[in-house]
């Protein structure tokens, strides 16, 4: 089949109306396709992702060209033969919104942390998001060890740091699928599910903690690779890494704590008014800068925690999220979770074996929820089908998935320790596997409760006439 290109000159998406163009066929297509998969039960972002493949260079463009020798996209770049619709170059505005996307999808999720009811969780909820990292974290680095001829590192020392981060990866808690069946099923605000929502919050923080470790020692390896000198060098060391993230967690404490008082005094002076979520925002991006170019620390984590600092007002931190959320899932969220479709899916040059790597992978990060939660669960003297709850509530993945694998996947910053970007296959099955297994075996699990008993109703009588001095007075409406 002859080749067919679609290109007009003049219509790139490196110039600033081009980059009009592609925003509003990345919006059009991801509110699609977000749609429709809600309408089918699934999480909105896979919407956006698949969005990303379809207008993107994987199917249309590089897929089409391997097996019919032409093929055309909406958006890629020209490489592989092919010409696309829109051309981007390697930095370009995509790249920008995707990353202001990410950093406010960090930020309103420290938002809605709530620390006074994470104190108040217990050593349950605190045990089992710590087991809810460690087992998956651990399947993880072991699964990937005998893989190393597909990209995940033959020397030593750069397989055990993508061990690390596929084992990262696996570890990220989704809690708004248990939340909204839970919810469904009216066990909410029952003690087990009170304990698995607050373990799944205090597993991201801990998964993200985790994250600004390894990667920093990752960021301090490869420095020394680089032959970076002065301030650099040391914070290429690991020991120079793990200095580096105590005195950035000290800062964002010490920092947050002025940040804190003057976040409260705003809201007092102008409650509800648009400066305080502008001030907001300027906090998050503050934070992100500072611990990336300063402290070598992971961006995200600096947005999360700007997120937690902001978030012990608990009125003013609501009305932030409120209308950060307005700009982030109308056009910077759509844009980070097309661009990873874009960008990081390529099915023509994806080889078997990843896709086999993954699932097991994602066999393995379910069981490890299950197992490790539900062990916990069981050691507080839940009952087994208890405990399986426990598990199963913490199975689903979403959001911080993506993040820490777009994170993990950066060579600009992991240099050779970072994995390739043909193993986020592996997170978007994990994501859609988890979000179709959870509500369903929840459902399976709650419906194996047995009912209460019932106390037998005594047999309804005939009613007697009402005296007239017992009839209740009529009612007046008062002003």
């Amino acid at each position: 089949m002859g080749n067919f290109l679609l290109a007009f000159e003049g219509f790139k998406g490196n110039t600033a109306i081009g980059f009009v163009a592609v925003l509003a066929i990345i919006l059009f297509a991801t509110k699609f396709f977000g749609i429709l998969f809600r309408r089918i039960g699934l999480p909105q972002v896979l919407g956006y992702i698949i969005a990303g493949i379809l207008v993107g260079p994987s199917i249309f463009g590089e897929l089409f060209y391997k097996w019919f020798g032409g093929g055309f996209c909406f958006i890629g770049f020209e490489d592989g033969g092919y010409i696309s619709l829109l051309s981007l170059p390697k930095e370009n505005a995509l790249e920008i919104f995707a990353k202001i996307g990410v950093l406010l999808l960090m930020f309103s999720t420290g938002l809605e942390t709530n620390l006074k009811e994470l104190k108040s969780t217990g050593l349950a909820a605190v045990l089992m998001a710590t087991a809810g990292v460690a087992v998956p974290l651990l399947l993880g680095f072991l699964i990937s060890l005998p893989f190393g001829n597909i990209g995940l590192g033959f020397s030593d020392q750069t397989r055990i740091f993508r061990g690390i981060f596929i084992g990262t990866i696996l570890t990220a808690t989704s809690v708004a699928i248990t939340v909204s069946v839970l919810k469904e099923l009216g066990k909410i605000n029952t003690k087990l599910g009170t304990t698995i929502i607050s373990a799944a919050i205090i597993d991201d923080v801990i998964g993200i903690v985790l994250l600004s470790v390894v990667t920093g020692i990752a960021k301090g390896k490869a420095g020394i690779a680089e032959n970076a000198n002065g301030f650099e060098a040391f914070k290429s060391t690991i020991y120079g890494t793990v200095i580096m993230i105590v005195c950035f967690f000290v800062f964002a404490v010490l920092a947050g704590f002025v940040i804190s008082k003057l976040f409260k005094w705003m809201d007092k002076r102008w409650p509800t008014h648009h400066r305080i979520p502008i001030f907001a925002m300027a906090v998050c991006f503050g934070y992100s800068w500072i611990a990336e170019e300063i402290f070598g620390v992971a961006d995200i984590t600096g947005a999360f925690l700007a997120g937690v600092v902001l978030s012990t007002d608990i009125r003013a931190s609501r009305y932030t999220d409120r209308q950060v959320e307005v700009d982030t899932y109308t056009v910077f969220a759509p844009a980070f979770f097309a661009n990873i479709g874009i960008s990081s899916i390529s099915f023509a040059k994806l080889d078997p074996r990843i896709l086999l790597f993954a699932l097991l992978a994602v066999l393995l990060g379910l069981i490890g929820k299950i197992v490790g939660c539900g062990a916990i669960c069981k050691a507080f003297k839940y009952s087994w089908r208890e405990s399986a709850i426990g598990g199963v509530g913490m199975m689903a993945r979403g959001e911080v998935a993506l993040i820490v694998t777009s994170a993990v996947i950066n060579t600009e910053t992991l240099g050779e320790y970072a994995l390739s970007p043909d193993f986020m296959i592996m997170t978007v099955l994990l994501i859609l596997v988890s979000s179709i297994l959870t509500p369903v075996l929840l459902k399976v699990l709650y419906g194996k409760e047995k009912p209460n008993a019932i106390p037998p109703v005594e047999p309804p009588t005939a009613p007697t006439e009402m005296p007239k001095s017992a009839e209740p007075p009529a009612q007046t409406i008062e002003n």
